[in-house]
């Protein structure tokens, strides 16, 4: 009896003795990685080489340092657990010896995923920091040669450092989609009318997006929460009560399940998850978390600044109304672009919102050939028709600032006329607006007929140009294609990813 505890005791030792040293191990592993892969400094890196900042900036890493330190923790981490292998294989408990070293195996393989998609994300941060400096712009647009990409200096703030990024993008960036929840609700959405691109996102996120898409989460630089705010409101909210408690409720449950079943949403507060809305609620039912809403990436059609939204860390959605799914066979063959364009400008639209009503006060009904404001449109009338006769599209904000007007301008090569107060322009991180698009100040809208004919015919057929290069950043397509909306909302996603500081996870 004396000699079985004896052996006993004996075993229990080496068990112990052992899994101290995995430990130690691990300690040492964790310690070389985190001290010296990526340095980061307060630097501030944009997409502009000369033009005003955008108005999301964002603070990437200057250098990136790989000491022979880091390559000789490699060497050391897989000798010691080598070692700590040849330890646990002394116990003369074959089971328990099983059970250590998977334990083992599966903790230095979470390790080593994390430490890959740090690695990465510094390789990413300092090609992109190589292709934005104004030394190398020339040389990097020269060299461009992807008949998916035309390089206009005019539309992005730098687009060398746009095309490394969003290569950088194709080669690395990894999602994923939680599984939970049940449909319609989760994993569903909108794919036509005024909300069109909420549901086409999820869509594509669902069953699309292979090369972006990870079914394994250890492998993801970002994780998705695949509900549907549009479906909630149609739902779970009972109508003319303006509570919007079950929306908020949804999400806080949502986001409790994943954060109790999985490690990932509690090792950073949700600052690598992002939800995606286009319905005005968007921003109320994200409140339904206090982290996901002060920390998370909110991708939202209504980014008012006013109202909580970061262009830190958010991300503007476009809104894209698509009647029945599809954009107007109108918008895909538009007149040669030498046509004539009676109207200097037009707008039809609801009486809704602080800035519409300063807007149909001095120019609805007005006996003006010129300028052609509408509250609602003549049944004998056709709106894209108007558009397309109209050199300047009208897009005045509602009940919130996003409005569907300005990626229907676009698309009818129709000059967007931006009538907004606070409110973050999508992908502004990266296209230069001012090339495109003219923004008025409300106070200016009395003036609006003098302001639109003080620009001249040049400066017009080159606004009106570049809105033939930018289109395609905001097209929806089926399956999704390179550089299209799908993709720039990616980019956008992945740039705030980028700007995460890297922790310890």
């Amino acid at each position: 009896m004396k000699l079985a505890n004896s052996r006993t005791e004996s075993c229990h030792g080496y068990f112990v003795t052992c899994f101290f040293s995995i430990v130690v191990v691990l300690i040492m592993f964790s310690y070389y990685f985190s001290s010296s892969l990526v340095n980061f400094s307060s630097s501030k890196f944009e997409f502009s080489s000369s033009s005003p900042p955008p108005v999301a900036t964002f603070e990437l890493q200057r250098s990136v340092q790989i000491s022979d330190r880091q390559i000789q923790a490699v060497h050391l981490t897989a000798s010691s657990s080598d070692g700590a292998i040849t330890a646990v294989n002394r116990f003369r408990n074959s089971t328990t010896t099983t059970v250590i070293k998977k334990l083992s195996t599966v903790v230095l393989r979470k390790k080593h995923d994390l430490i890959m998609i740090k690695h990465g994300l510094a390789r990413a941060r300092a090609s992109i920091l190589k292709a934005a400096s104004t030394r190398n712009l020339s040389s990097n647009i020269h060299n461009i040669n992807d008949d998916d990409f035309v390089p206009n200096r005019a539309i992005y703030r730098n687009p060398g450092a746009f095309y490394q990024s969003y290569l950088e993008m194709e080669r690395r960036f990894k999602v994923y989609v939680y599984r939970e929840g049940e449909l319609p609700i989760t994993h569903n959405g909108p794919c036509k009318d005024i909300y069109t691109i909420e549901g086409r996102f999820i869509s594509e996120m669902e069953h699309g997006a292979k090369r972006f898409r990870t079914s394994d989460p250890h492998r993801a630089h970002v994780y998705f929460l695949p509900f549907s705010v549009v479906w909630m409101v149609k739902y779970l909210y009972k109508p003319l009560t303006y509570d919007l408690t079950p929306l908020k409720q949804f999400v806080a449950d949502y986001v409790r399940v994943v954060s109790t079943k999985y490690p990932f949403w509690n090792r950073t507060s949700g600052a690598d998850h992002f939800m995606l809305a286009c319905h005005d609620w968007g921003p109320n039912a994200s409140q339904g978390n206090t982290q996901l809403y002060n920390t998370s990436i909110r991708v939202l059609c209504n980014a008012n600044t006013s109202e909580g939204f970061n262009p830190q860390k958010d991300v503007s959605l476009p809104e894209i109304h698509l009647y029945g799914g599809n954009i107007s066979p109108k918008l895909l063959s538009l007149p040669p672009s030498h046509a004539s364009r009676p109207y200097l400008a037009f707008f039809a639209g609801g009486l809704h919102g602080p800035i519409r009503p300063i807007l149909f006060q001095h120019w609805k009904d007005r006996e003006d050939d010129m300028i052609k404001v509408y509250e609602y449109l003549p049944k004998d009338l056709d709106y894209y028709s108007f558009m397309i006769k109209s050199k300047f599209c009208l897009c005045p904000s509602g009940y919130e600032v996003a409005s569907p007007r300005i990626v229907e301008a676009i698309y009818a090569e129709c000059v967007p006329v931006i009538l907004s107060n606070h409110y973050v322009l999508p992908f502004s991180d990266v296209l230069r607006w001012e090339a495109f698009s003219i923004q008025v100040d409300v106070s200016e809208i009395p003036r609006l007929k003098e302001v639109l004919m003080a620009v001249t015919e040049e400066k017009y057929r080159i606004l009106k140009e570049n809105l033939r290069f930018v289109r395609r950043h905001f097209v929806l397509n089926q399956p999704a294609k390179r550089f299209d909306v799908f993709h720039m909302i990616l980019h956008s996603i992945w740039l705030r990813r980028l700007n995460m500081r890297e922790m310890d996870r």
